[in-house]
């Protein structure tokens, strides 16, 4: 049986592990996902100080109408990012100013879309983080059905509901819900290597140690040879 157009719920990944990941960058998360789960870097902070972090909650809309962001404002909880796939339209603002404010009212941590936004100046005094691939001050259509609760495909990475969403000046990072527990301690201890090799750096000892190898191994350098 098919589930129908808008799922009210579904398991999200918890508060708790939410608050501990978020210390964390998304690009530490690609590294030690197997630099997966970016989306693509058409999708970016409105301002490169916006960071969120929270569980997603899914919306599929027809490009230029967000007949559906309206109702999956009225459905997210506390916590949530609206996720939307938009899919990558430019031609007019899917949010602005208006929706923003309910957003944050809410309490949603914030909204991620591969779309446009307007208003961009208010929101950026509202300081609500804000993901787009732009913006546009043509209003949307409020005309079409769409999906609310489902997977979706945004920037290029499936997102499930409840699925982990970090944000910040670098971009978007998408981790499964399942995954990010045992993600946690990589995280750790990866901020810790790379402290310690950056204070190798600053201490003089700016060459990479496997550099010689891999130029080996892609044919640039002969064996025995090195730069």
């Amino acid at each position: 049986m098919s589930q129908p157009d808008i799922v009210k719920d579904f398991p999200r990944v918890a508060p708790d592990l939410v608050a501990q990941a978020a210390r964390f960058q998304p690009a530490i998360f690609s590294d030690i996902n197997g630099r997966r789960g970016a989306l693509h870097g058409r999708i970016q902070a409105l301002r490169p100080r916006m960071k969120v972090a929270g569980p997603a909650f899914t919306v599929e809309v027809r490009p230029g109408d967000n007949l559906m962001i309206h109702a999956a404002i009225a459905l997210a909880k506390p916590g949530d990012v609206l996720v939307i796939d938009g899919k990558g339209d430019q031609t007019s603002a899917l949010m602005g100013t208006i929706m923003m404010t309910a957003c944050r009212q809410l309490g949603l941590a914030g909204v991620v879309m591969d779309g446009a936004v307007r208003d961009s100046l208010e929101i950026d005094e509202m300081d609500y983080p804000v993901f787009s691939v732009g913006t546009n001050p043509n209003g949307p259509t409020k005309n079409n059905g769409g999906r609310i609760g489902h997977p979706i495909s945004i920037g290029g990475v499936t997102v499930h509901p409840g699925d982990f969403v970090i944000g910040d000046g670098d971009g978007v990072v998408v981790v499964e819900r399942e995954v990010l527990p045992g993600l946690l301690p990589l995280a750790e201890h990866k901020v810790q290597a790379e402290a310690k090799r950056i204070a190798q750096i600053k201490e003089g000892n700016t060459s990479a140690s496997w550099l010689t190898a891999s130029l080996i191994a892609a044919g640039v350098l002969k064996q025995g040879e090195t730069l």
